[in-house]
């Protein structure tokens, strides 16, 4: 039996890491004979599932013929190696014998394919054990870095043993039509709904997976409305809500989320000098937001690791999470070591967001700061190209949402003030159309609502 070459670097043990020879040996068996049992393995083990190097090798070798339609037998095989000098890298024709010296097992082939990532999933899960090993007395190695290499290698680890199955075109139609005919008779929004009729009807809701930038000038009300939705969803859906204040303390956001469901005003509130009709307001909203799942975490140093670890711990307290919200996203951080490329860390941000809502199937509400640009035009109304930092943040977006009020800039009257208007700029629909949605909003209270309520 020959040895594995794919040796882990400082992995002390003299004992052989986990491994099946027989189920390596039938699976390259069944692959000489049967072109469905390739296309299964392909999607199922990379070539380094296999342990040994010369099954590596044959596999290799395999895979290649097959993407090049060359047929595959015992023959065609030991003619490809023999031409490309690879022959005697497997062990010559007596392992190519070997190979097909029984019939193959095709009953079991899932089975043996099996065997064979579950020992390929071991080997790497020690690998992963020792290099952290190794790391961790590595003293001046940033423990950030350590974390986060483990947790990319996990993740890594996880997507493959979460193999999907591969369906047919057919099936793929028969499953969409379903579903829509599910939607149709059901008459729902797709994703999480805003509680917003003009935003929604634009939007379908906020999808799963999706990365959404809602973006503004400062004052303009991104927190404001960023509340408001978390307490659309925690109201109607009851689904746990988790939101990131890198710029206020959970005490604040509290106090602007009451204010806003009491319609008292924050000083007010913050003051306690409350009338009685005040305090049975307070109670009630009390009494109902303690038993929502609404989580606030106001760490100021926010990192991708403390947002992935955030949404683990309560999707193993709560078995779902429905929405994320950041306020906002030129506070957080790539890691706890400081870069000079802002640019370049903002890009490395946005993309691990759209990473963890593929990972987690959550739609990620991002608030974000405009340019000081709109300030120099006439025209103060956003465009896509005002967003700070602006490529990285357009290209991984699968929603941006504009905010404009007219009375930020331009004065009002107090009857204006009262019922005054804000715009939500659809500047960019990955899977749907642009266009404006506007809302009523209420500068005393920081509340939004449809115009026609």
């Amino acid at each position: 039996m020959q040895q594995s070459s794919s040796k882990f670097n400082r992995i002390p043990t003299t004992k052989y890491l986990p491994h099946n020879f027989l189920a390596e040996k039938i699976i390259l068996n069944c692959l000489l004979v049967n072109s469905e049992a390739i296309e299964i393995t392909i999607r199922t083990l990379s070539i380094d599932a296999f342990y040994f190097t010369n099954h590596q090798e044959i596999y290799r070798a395999i895979i290649f013929m097959y993407q090049n339609k060359i047929s595959i037998d015992i023959l065609t095989l030991t003619t490809f190696l023999q031409d490309n000098g690879l022959l005697q890298r497997v062990g010559g024709i007596k392992v190519l014998i070997e190979l097909i010296s029984q019939p193959p097992n095709l009953i079991y082939f899932e089975e043996y394919l099996s065997l064979v990532k579950d020992k390929f999933i071991r080997r790497s899960l020690i690998k992963f054990g020792y290099e952290m090993i190794n790391s961790s007395y590595i003293t001046n190695l940033p423990l950030e870095t350590i974390l986060d290499k483990l947790e990319t290698n996990l993740f890594n680890l996880t997507n493959k043993t979460n193999t999907q199955e591969l369906i047919s075109n057919a099936e793929l139609l028969n499953n969409i039509f379903s579903e829509l005919k599910t939607k149709s008779l059901k008459s729902e929004l797709s994703g999480i709904p805003s509680g917003f009729y003009d935003l929604d009807s634009l939007t379908q809701g906020f999808q799963k997976s999706d990365l959404i930038i809602i973006a503004g000038r400062p004052s303009m009300g991104k927190t404001a409305f960023g509340l408001n939705i978390a307490s659309n969803v925690l109201k109607k859906l009851k689904l746990p809500v988790l939101f990131f204040s890198l710029e206020m303390s959970k005490e604040q956001i509290m106090y602007r989320l009451l204010a806003m469901e009491t319609s008292i005003n924050q000083m007010k509130l913050k003051s306690g000098k409350l009338s009685q009709d005040d305090w049975t307001k307070l109670n009630k909203m009390i009494k109902i937001f303690s038993k929502l799942p609404f989580f606030i975490d106001d760490i100021f140093n926010l990192s991708i690791q403390d947002i992935r670890s955030k949404i683990k711990t309560i999707i193993f307290e709560q078995n779902e999470i429905g929405l994320i919200i950041i306020d906002y996203i030129q506070l957080m951080e790539s890691s706890k070591i400081k870069t000079d490329n802002r640019v370049r860390e903002l890009s490395q941000i946005t993309r691990s967001l759209k990473t963890i809502a593929r990972e987690f199937n959550i739609p990620i509400i991002a608030l974000s700061q405009l340019s000081r640009s709109v300030e120099n035009r006439i025209d103060k109304k956003p465009i896509l190209s005002d967003l700070r930092e602006s490529g990285s943040i357009e290209q991984d977006a699968d929603l941006v949402i504009l905010l404009y009020r007219n009375d930020h800039y331009n004065s009002i009257t107090e009857t204006e003030q009262a019922s005054q208007l804000i715009e939500l700029i659809i500047a960019k629909q990955r899977n749907g159309p642009t266009g404006i949605a506007k809302l009523k909003f209420d500068k005393k209270y920081t509340k939004f609502s449809d115009i026609n309520l």
